[in-house]
């Protein structure tokens, strides 16, 4: 199971939100790509970007960063205002080689049908829960969807993997949502786990479910990374 750092993106710098709320932002670096170059100094294969500006209104806003961080050496999963065909191809072309889809996934299931016609398995569906609901926009808006049920859903489309992310958990270093993950995994997808993991208690915890659970792929950690709660040095490119 791998350690994924994570890097969010407002207005071309890396910041990291509390609990989704935009209003409670801290900034961690006005340089993005500098950022991830270090995460790849220090062992990460993958990093998961997401363009925050792109998430709340539909609209990718920080492309150029983006491509930047693509020449970090790293392998690139890029979320946030993924809502048509033609966005995604712009990440591709950027270097990007997943995509996450989250509020299309839930607003226009035709889109994403399209999208896996077209990319297979390089799409991933992003489920943002609140209270074991769906949201979306940015995590602005809650919608009546069970994550389950829902993920039960996407697999039926020929979804292969999801990143389940407990709102209420991101950026508090509380501990991840082990109850919510096992059930998602329990509908067959693949799984990579975010929110909460700010120990490493809370890494060995989810490592003892991935060794029940192989779907269980890795972890996107970022607060406790950049406030030093996790020292990357140690996590990053580890098992």
């Amino acid at each position: 199971m791998k350690v994924i750092p994570a890097i969010d993106i407002r207005g071309g710098r890396c910041v990291r939100l509390a609990r989704g709320d935009f209003a409670r932002e801290t900034e961690f670096s006005d340089d993005p790509p500098s950022v991830a170059r270090q995460w790849v100094k220090w062992g990460a294969e993958l990093i998961h970007v997401v363009d925050l500006d792109g998430a709340r209104t539909g609209r990718m806003s920080n492309l150029a960063t983006i491509r930047q961080i693509a020449d970090s050496g790293a392998s690139l999963q890029v979320g946030g205002g993924i809502r048509t065909l033609e966005a995604a191809r712009r990440l591709f072309d950027a270097g990007a080689q997943r995509v996450i889809v989250g509020t299309a996934a839930v607003e226009n299931p035709e889109i994403l049908r399209e999208l896996v016609r077209e990319f297979g398995c390089r799409v991933i569906v992003g489920v943002d829960c609140r209270g074991g609901r769906v949201a979306v926009e940015g995590w602005q808006t809650d919608t009546d969807l069970e994550a389950r049920s829902f993920c039960g859903n996407l697999v039926d489309m020929g979804i292969e993997r999801v990143i389940v992310t407990d709102i209420d958990r991101d950026g508090m270093l509380s501990g991840p949502n082990v109850s919510l993950l096992g059930e998602v995994l329990s509908t067959g997808v693949r799984v990579i786990a975010s929110g909460g993991v700010g120990a490493l208690e809370h890494l060995a915890e989810l490592r003892d479910l991935a060794r029940r659970e192989p779907r269980l792929e890795g972890v996107i950690v970022g607060r406790a990374l950049y406030d030093g709660s996790l020292a990357p040095e140690t996590v990053l490119g580890v098992d």
